[in-house]
């Protein structure tokens, strides 16, 4: 799954009405719901405030209103471009200040989904990943050159701890495993040891290609 990167907004106009959509990341329905009258508060003249959100590792929480919008033109189309675009954990405000001009159900469910698509497309996303935590333990003689390699290559260093040898956390993709356990006893010719501690979940920018 995927969350924003970052909170923010960004503005279309379209046929002479205003689109602001704002979006936060969130980690429950009640803060949520508390965004979702923030920007109604902050935007009380305008004509809607229509919401749509996601939540959960599995997205399954889903929820979307139309805010007086023609049934299923605001609130759906904007929860359908969350769900396509893989992201949970954030909540979708569109705030309409209306221009004269109808736009129709069509027009509608382009409008509302379209700002909602370019506003993720302006904060940008990140991947959620799980990843093994390794603990490698090597002595003090292999230590330094060990890390300095490690933190070269492609697998991610996360904390090195010194004792009476030296610990070193990396995250990896499970896949990975088998190719680190070779990577590691042919760089420290068998002298370091590693084990695997549980997992870890990070955000990552999506690789190229899978946007």
């Amino acid at each position: 799954m995927r969350t924003i990167s970052r909170d923010g907004e960004h503005e279309l106009d379209i046929k002479k009405s205003r689109f602001l959509c704002a979006m936060a990341r969130v980690g429950s329905e009640d803060e949520a719901r508390a965004f979702i009258a923030e920007r109604r508060k902050a935007h009380w003249s305008a004509n809607h405030n229509c919401s749509a959100y996601v939540l959960g590792e599995d997205g399954g929480v889903q929820r979307s209103s139309d805010d007086g919008e023609p049934s299923g033109t605001a609130g759906v189309p904007m929860l359908e471009v969350l769900r396509h675009r893989g992201v949970t954990d954030t909540v979708a405000v569109v705030t309409r200040y209306f221009g004269g001009v109808k736009l129709g159900a069509g027009g509608l469910i382009r409008a509302y989904g379209g700002a909602v698509s370019a506003t993720l497309d302006t904060l940008g996303l990140l991947e959620r990943r799980t990843l093994l935590v390794v603990a490698v333990v090597a002595d003090y003689l292999q230590a330094g050159r060990l890390e300095s390699e490690l933190r070269s290559s492609p697998y991610t260093v996360r904390s090195v701890e010194y004792g009476a040898d030296v610990r070193i956390d990396v995250a990896l993709r499970e896949e990975e495993l088998d190719g680190f356990r070779a990577w590691l006893a042919e760089a420290t010719a068998g002298q370091a040891v590693c084990e695997v501690q549980g997992s870890t979940v990070v955000e990552v920018p999506p690789e190229t290609g899978t946007e």
